[in-house]
């Protein structure tokens, strides 16, 4: 890649504020002094932890969740100011006292394990008190590193366990008393300690140091040559290389907004300098980096949280999701395309492209994640997958001199490592509240069979009530999931909006895949980072492009408009997930669907060889749902359609080509 820096890129100075303004993960001190020392050391010992109980084993489940949040408390009230707007090279005396209080009630479960193991019935006072504590430190982390709508909606939930029986109609429940709703969610798995944070201090820490080490070895500026380098010189040539630099990025980044950040920050000058629109190329960075999310093998570390809550084998995971991401890009590949050739934009000069040689010459950099999927894929625990990927990146690391992981890179990685893993401690507690509240209030399932009735109520067949049950939850899951970062994401979507797609299998009798729900409604919990009015990876981009929030929101919606129909699609008939079917099923869903989204492509953007009428595209929305939807009859006269336009669309490009030449002549 050329060395000369565009006017139009950021520096590292904006890049940090963009990212302190969008993404609450960002939004940290930089203290100095003998307080920074002891912020870095207890970040080390953090990952140290981490790394120990993974190579020789997990402490009991209580000690080993209660030791991961403390740390994680801890470290939040050290680093995230209280306010956005105060001064950041100082810790005030009132975080410090959180911080003790963040020791004392993280260190009352190991002090006094055997004691609480051992003892029946309810909590005493001052278990109480310590409960209580626990949970308004967690509340008050999650709002810091994470952001309101997650702290919100916990709220929310712990006011309505304790108000049940003032509950209008089939919210009513028996309600908890004030000791009951503490001793659940802080003295049990069944709250603050339960699966949610059991994964975070687990698999998704070190999944997340897996990507640290990645990071220090250079594999970021890496994925840009390698994008660059293939898709540079294609038609609109910046767009495509935004597309495919995010989507593997996507595999060790968890944030939207950081995604969109960290690689928008030179493909989008790049796009606005070619000739693309700056509401379109913020759109296009923003839809990308967003896809990341729900690209294996990581999935925003979702996937390993997946495990858990849909009870499925990693491999399962990441198989389903490989085709809905290979279509969700291949969307925006096809629509970035379009433009490109409807406005007549060419690729990048010759002298922007890095030298193939060079990058050939860095390829060892992709072998970690390679083998990430192998020892996931040969049954290796995902823990010992995430070790040996640290192990081959560091070996890796060693093949050149400027990818070296030196100890002091190494010290780095542990620091970064922690550092990413506090937003998604403080989700994962926080959601432990909402997940808690579900199970003892049972929440869950009252909210799924109204939303299944309210759909009886309006559809006048089983076949609507199917989909408007399926409409309703895709706008619960996009509410929802609107300002929460990847894991907290998936949690309160499969709490609170999965079990309506669950409940149709038992009033329909339908047979959903319970992966394909879960899917589903991640899927759509993750596009709330692009869905206006609360876009926020479409704004952190217009950050950079300078153009319009709501218009990048509403571009990035369109570009992404696979991932609000493939859902549908695959809840429907599952082989587009790899459940069902054969493999020439699978193949002929895959090849049909992409054909399908070239049609719906077409549409979204209003040309295809030839500029499109309105019937024109309706006609092609229609036709690309049809290839969409994997079922035989339906594809076959999708085809069928396909071919004619496509043959119309050439011969209206041949025919202008012809005036074109019978005028010049």
């Amino acid at each position: 890649m050329s060395d000369k820096k565009d006017s139009n890129e950021l520096t590292e100075q904006q890049h940090r504020e963009l990212l302190e303004k969008y993404d609450a993960e960002s939004n940290t001190r930089n203290v100095g002094g003998i307080i920074g020392k002891v912020i870095f050391l207890t970040l080390i010992l953090f990952s140290l932890f981490q790394i120990y109980t993974g190579i020789f084993g997990q402490y009991t489940a209580y000690i080993q969740r209660t030791v991961h949040l403390g740390f994680a408390l801890s470290l939040i009230f050290l680093l995230f100011p209280a306010r956005r707007k105060t001064k950041r090279s100082s810790v005030p005396w009132y975080d410090y006292v959180l911080v003790v209080l963040s020791i004392i009630v993280c260190a009352y479960w190991p002090v006094f394990y055997e004691t609480l193991v051992q003892k029946i019935g309810g909590i005493d006072n001052a278990q109480a008190i310590i409960g209580g504590i626990a949970i308004l430190l967690v509340l008050e982390a999650a709002r810091r590193a994470v952001g309101l709508p997650i702290t919100i909606i916990a709220v929310l939930f712990l006011v309505y366990a304790l108000f049940g029986p003032s509950m209008p109609g089939m919210l009513a429940h028996r309600g908890l008393s004030l000791h009951q709703l503490i001793g659940s969610m802080f003295f049990t798995t069944e709250g603050i300690l339960g699966t949610p944070l059991q994964v975070s201090s687990t698999y998704i820490f070190l999944f997340l140091l897996f990507g640290a080490f990645l990071v220090q070895t250079g594999v970021g500026n890496y994925f840009n040559d390698l994008a660059i380098s293939i898709a540079g010189k294609r038609v609109g040539g910046p767009a495509k290389v935004a597309i495919f630099s995010s989507a593997l990025n996507g595999t060790i980044s968890g944030s939207s907004v950081a995604n969109t950040v960290t690689t928008g920050s030179y493909t989008i000058p790049m796009m606005k300098k070619l000739g693309y629109h700056k509401n379109f190329a913020g759109a296009v960075e923003a839809a990308a980096s967003t896809g990341g999310q729900i690209m294996p093998p990581i999935m925003g570390a979702a996937a390993f949280l997946m495990i858990e809550f849909a009870g499925e084998s990693y491999w399962n995971i990441a198989k389903a999701a490989t085709i809905p991401a290979i279509l969700y890009f291949a969307g925006i590949w096809i629509m970035t395309h379009l433009e490109a050739k409807r406005i007549g934009l060419h690729g990048l000069p010759d002298e922007d492209i890095p030298s193939k040689k060079v990058v050939l010459k860095k390829i060892h950099l992709l072998l970690p994640i390679l083998a990430i999927v192998y020892f996931l894929f040969i049954g290796v625990s995902v823990e010992r997958a995430a070790l040996y990927g640290i192990l081959s990146t560091i070996l890796v690391s060693l093949f050149r001199k400027d990818t070296r992981i030196t100890p002091a890179k190494f010290i780095v990685a542990l620091e970064s490592g922690a550092r990413t893993a506090l937003g998604v401690a403080a989700a994962t507690a926080c959601a432990g509240i909402i997940v808690g509240v579900v199970t003892k209030t049972g929440l869950g399932l009252k909210l799924g069979n109204s939303l299944v009735s309210v759909a009886g109520t309006l559809a006048s067949s089983v076949e609507a009530q199917l989909l408007l049950t399926l409409f309703f939850t895709m706008i619960a899951s996009i509410i929802l999931g609107m300002g929460s970062p990847t894991t907290a994401n998936y949690i309160i979507t499969s709490t609170i909006a999965l079990p309506a797609i669950l409940a149709l299998n038992d009033q329909l009798e339908v047979a959903i895949p319970v992966l394909a729900a879960h899917m589903f409604v991640f899927y759509f919990g993750i596009v709330a980072d692009i869905t206006p009015p609360v876009a926020l990876a479409a704004f952190a981009a217009t950050g950079i492009s300078g153009g319009e929030p709501i218009r990048t929101g509403f571009n990035a919606s369109k570009l992404a408009i696979a991932a609000f129909i493939i859902p549908y699609m695959f809840v429907l008939n599952p082989t587009l997930l790899m459940i069902e079917g054969t493999v020439l099923d699978i193949a002929w869903a895959l090849i049909s669907a992409l054909v399908g989204m070239i049609a719906i492509g077409a549409c979204m953007i209003g040309f295809w060889y030839k500029r499109l009428n309105w019937v024109e595209r309706i006609i092609t929305l229609i036709t690309g749902l049809m290839l969409l939807y994997p079922e035989g009859n339906t594809d076959m006269i999708g085809l069928g359609i396909f071919i004619v336009l496509l043959i119309i669309q050439i011969m209206k490009r041949e025919d202008k080509k012809g005036n074109i030449q019978r005028s010049a002549s």
